[in-house]
């Protein structure tokens, strides 16, 4: 699944992780401040950001992207040279080119950030009348906020582009390698399946994971010193008081009672979710069995195929229902909780309109990122589901046994029996 698109996967996935760990912590501590020396200084301390679109053109940013880009040439040089592979254009290239424009949106989101705070204190002197202004100066703060929102949504698509073509190729990295082991392949039950659906689902769950899990850790990078900053007009907390950091510490434990809820209401569903596919598969290759076979598909071998489907299903609803009822409580729950923490210091008459809405929109792009796992939960399943299916590929390639299910499916066709002699399990 891995070593037909990256080099030497576990070593390139522990090097890539280290050496992003490398640069982000050397841009923090002195990197940031190289770019005085080609003319591209980081903003002097205590200035106040920049509002609108041209943040995206400033000297610090410029200097961002210089350093980028050496960074992952760098890379990408180190394992041409060590470990060349077919797919590394695709791999390292073009998955950089992916994590740079999450990145780009995650800053475009910052922005949109800063814009909240004088323009909703403007309007809120503009409705108190304690404000004067005129319709050009109201359309030229609402327009600043127009070409951002433009640029995030055309960098979205350009992204989205980008993705889909990264998965095909995955996917078609995938079936090579496996078409080309096809004679040690073909016995496994559902093996056409596996490589045709399979890969194909296995390729774009990982790439939705793992985005949002890199989106993920961008925000919180950005967003905690934003946060942090803010925390300035909160005094206290609601029931709790004052406390230290009562904005990161409202974040931390509110994600992680969500978190710790859903894992524990959906700890059954990955095993129901490969069985499905397991009872799916079967009744699907007794009926393609049925197109050229009279004596294949009678009513009762199928009949019995089916309500192994319709009992999965069934068992799934069933465990589905209060799973949702958690997770969607929660979530609910989520849209207002910013504004409870809040309460406190409106009702103390302690903020204004326009850091009101940079916390509530600050603290919202925190608990989203560490609720990854909340919101990832039913695409963890999935891949759970389709990585055990492809793990069987895996394991007779390797020379290692097969998983237990689809060694009792081995056995029943050696010994020449149909799929009606013995029950699915």
């Amino acid at each position: 699944m891995f070593i037909s698109f990256f080099p030497q996967p576990k070593l390139f996935f522990s090097s890539a992780a280290l050496w992003s760990l490398a640069l982000v912590l050397f841009w923090f501590f002195g990197g940031a401040q190289l770019g005085a020396l080609v003319g591209l200084p980081p903003a002097a301390p205590g200035t106040p950001p920049i509002i609108g679109i041209t943040v995206f053109l400033s000297a610090p940013f410029m200097w961002f992207y210089i350093y980028y880009v050496v960074g992952v040439l760098l890379f990408y040089a180190f394992w041409r040279w060590y470990s060349p592979h077919p797919w590394q254009r695709w791999s390292i290239l073009v998955t950089s080119v992916i994590l740079f424009l999450i990145y780009f949106n995650v800053q475009v989101s910052v922005a949109v950030n800063n814009w909240y705070g004088p323009f909703f204190d403007y309007v809120q002197g503009l409705m108190g009348g304690t404000a004067e202004s005129t319709n050009a100066e109201f359309y030229a703060g609402a327009a600043s906020f127009a070409w951002l929102a433009l640029i995030g949504m055309n960098v979205s698509v350009v992204n989205a582009y980008v993705v889909q073509h990264w998965i095909f190729r995955w996917r078609t990295a995938m079936n090579d390698y496996f078409m080309e082991n096809w004679s040690k392949l073909r016995h496994i039950e559902g093996a056409s399946q596996r490589i045709q659906e399979d890969t194909m689902r296995f390729a774009q769950i990982m790439e939705d994971l793992g985005s949002s899990f890199v989106a993920s850790i961008m925000t919180l990078i950005a967003f905690l010193p934003v946060l942090i900053e803010l925390q300035k007009h909160i005094t206290e907390l609601p029931i709790i008081g004052v406390v230290p950091q009562p904005l990161i510490l409202a974040a931390i434990g509110w994600c992680l009672l969500g978190t710790l809820s859903v894992m524990l209401a959906g700890v059954k569903l990955p095993g129901l979710q490969f069985r499905n596919q397991r009872v799916e598969a079967a009744y699907r290759k007794e009926l393609v069995y049925g197109e050229d076979h009279a004596d294949r598909a009678q009513p009762a071998t199928t009949t019995e195929l089916f309500t192994n489907v319709r009992k999965n299903y069934f068992r799934l609803y069933a465990h589905y229902i209060y799973f949702n009822v958690v997770r969607y409580t929660y979530l609910q729950a989520d849209n207002i909780f910013s504004f409870i923490i809040l309460g406190p210091s409106i009702v103390a008459h302690k903020i204004t309109l326009g850091p009101m809405n940079q916390i509530s929109n600050a603290f919202g792009r925190v608990t989203g990122s560490l609720q990854f796992l909340l919101n990832s939960w039913s695409t963890i399943v999935e891949l759970q589901s389709v990585h055990k299916r492809l793990r069987a590929f895996e394991a007779t390639l390797s020379g290692e046994p097969l998983p237990d299910i689809d060694q009792r499916y081995l056995e029943r066709e050696k010994g020449g029996l149909k799929p009606e002699d013995q029950p699915v399990t």
